[in-house]
């Protein structure tokens, strides 16, 4: 058994993904599998996606649902199943992970706490820059500079959350402020999510559902969220801001008035309804 489930949610963006797929190849942290939660990928991206599985020195399993919509944390859930470790790691398909990224996840675990990180988010100038060869090689990480001149003369945002820091006390200055779990960096024991019964699977738009309803279902059955920011390091790809729909807000709204930590809308649902 691995000692790591790493989580990766994906739809259709297989030149992101291939990317991310290069910054495993350089983990520090060997002992992982991934488990790639598909949303609904065309047909072409599912078999290109069959022949990078065959090439791959991890362990990787596909696990599809039909495209009906944004149903992502429905196959979130899926995926929390099929993981056949008792610690998970959840990024998104275009988060690109430091090669220490696993390794700080893993060895900062602790019982009843939600570890979650911050990411970099790259430019459309940087992100177009970027292939396979540049990952392996920690083009990102070795290049701070180009990351800060970036956010000054282009367009990459909190670069600052890119430099990883090494000194315990420093580490720990940092991150004396809570901040909130994002959904695209975070680690938790398989049985505290499994305990609040994982997604809720009413939100079917971006944004609130993976991250803001979660901790706050977590955090009402006793799970510490804690910081690793500048520990744990994403460099996320460039895309256009998603929209908050009003939908989301209405239903967390609801979630939060009830303070039921464990949704009806979860796991257990969607195992009997696959």
């Amino acid at each position: 058994m691995p000692e790591l489930s790493l989580i990766i949610s994906f739809y259709n963006k297989i030149d992101y993904l291939k990317l991310v797929l290069a910054g495993l190849e350089i983990q520090s942290f060997k002992d992982f599998e991934v488990i790639i939660a598909d949303d609904g990928s065309n047909e072409i991206v599912v078999e290109q996606l069959k022949s990078i599985i065959q090439k791959a020195n991890f362990p990787i399993t596909h696990i599809w649902q039909e495209d009906k919509g944004f149903r992502k944390n429905k196959i979130l859930n899926r995926a929390i199943v099929e993981s056949k470790s008792e610690y998970l790691v959840f990024i998104d398909g275009d988060c690109i992970p430091h090669s220490k990224f696993l390794y700080e996840h893993f060895f900062n675990r602790e019982k009843k706490v939600c570890l979650t990180g911050r990411r970099v988010n790259l430019s459309r100038k940087i992100t177009e820059k970027m292939n396979e060869e540049l990952i392996r090689q920690r083009f990102l990480e070795r290049n701070n500079l180009l990351l800060f001149f970036d956010s000054i003369f282009g367009e990459t945002i909190d670069f600052e959350k890119g430099i990883y820091i090494k000194t315990k006390w420093l580490r720990k200055i940092i991150n004396k402020k809570p901040r909130g779990l994002l959904g695209c960096n975070f680690s938790i024991h398989k049985e505290d999510i499994m305990d609040v019964n994982g997604f809720d699977e009413r939100y079917v738009f971006p944004s609130i559902g993976e991250d803001s309803d979660l901790q706050f279902r977590l955090e009402l059955n006793g799970i510490k969220i804690k910081s690793l920011n500048n520990i744990a390091i994403q460099y996320h790809l460039y895309h256009k801001l998603q929209e908050r729909r009003k939908e989301n807000l209405v239903l967390f709204d609801e979630v939060k008035k009830s303070r039921i930590a464990f949704t009806p809308y979860g796991i257990k649902k969607s195992i009997m309804t696959n």
